[in-house]
């Protein structure tokens, strides 16, 4: 009861002191800049206090949900194991697989731009093709490309094809009537265009599917993974784990890997920030 107890103290502890953070008005910039900082980690700090309480209090079974005190015990101990795991899934899989999947998308964009009969044809396809289950499509690359990476890089290019190609096309017809009218009072050709106007107008578009491609890359990939993988993987070790009971080794994994998403998304983000820093959405400090 006591577990409880401190986690309820606690919680409300965190509750107030964000309360406090968000409704203060910082007369500092690196004041603000810690404030923003200060709450998602302290709200992240109370949800780990009131897991760690409410597993020992109410005594529940480590098979089903261990302590974070445990995972963390499990992540000390299997570095090792786990750098390897991210090696094979992230390095050899993820980064490749979206920087292709990403960037025949782009292409295609551009090249459905530029001829109506694909917008008609290809884009219909497109919708089609990323609506199909990853579970259904994971196990038929394997088959086609073997246990290895190869496969995975497979899975990871058809799952971040669409959304980019789908994002780049309408990012492309995001700019104006009266912008382009003026392109052609200056003469301006078809590239020119592209490259002045059309492009940076795409641009919000475009990092918005790069942002959610850096998710669905991490995901495709373990989840292809499951079907079949060289003794090594993320996904490789949450199934075997599962299967052994080492249900900490299982949130270990999940832990890096929340952690390595999180990471390349905030990467992706704060690239687009950075390079689109005159779109509205970015001029009061959302990524």
């Amino acid at each position: 009861m006591g577990y409880l107890v401190f986690a309820l103290a606690f919680w409300i502890a965190a509750w107030a002191v964000n309360g406090a953070l968000v409704s203060h008005a910082f007369a500092t910039p690196t004041g603000a800049v810690a404030a923003r900082v200060s709450v998602p980690a302290l709200f992240g700090l109370a949800v780990l206090v009131a897991w760690e309480c409410t597993v020992r209090g109410l005594a529940i079974s480590p098979i089903l949900l261990p302590p974070p005190s445990a995972i963390a015990a499990r992540l000390a101990v299997s570095v090792p194991v786990l750098w390897a795991d991210f090696e094979q899934t992230f390095l050899r899989s993820v980064l490749p697989g979206y920087i292709i999947g990403c960037g025949a998308g782009f292409v295609a964009a551009i090249l459905i731009d530029r001829s109506p009969f694909l917008q008609r044809g290809l884009l219909p396809i497109g919708n089609l093709v990323s609506a199909l289950p990853m579970v259904g499509v994971a196990p038929i690359m394997v088959m086609w490309f073997g246990f290895d990476w190869q496969s995975k890089v497979a899975v990871v290019v058809i799952v971040t094809f669409f959304p980019m190609l789908v994002s780049a096309v309408e990012g492309l017809a995001a700019a104006g009537r009266m912008e382009r009218d003026l392109m052609r009072t200056y003469a301006a050709d078809w590239r020119q265009t592209m490259l002045m106007l059309r492009l940076p107008a795409a641009a919000p578009f475009i990092f918005n599917a790069l942002k959610i491609n850096s998710t669905l890359a991490l995901i495709g990939a373990i989840v292809a993974e499951f079907f079949g993988t060289p003794t090594v993987g993320m996904g490789f070790r949450i199934a075997t784990e599962v299967g052994r009971s080492n249900i900490d080794m299982v949130w270990a994994e999940i832990a890096v890997a929340a952690v390595v998403g999180s990471l390349f998304y905030g990467l992706v983000a704060l690239t687009g920030r950075a390079l689109t820093f005159w779109h509205p959405s970015n001029r009061g400090g959302r990524a």
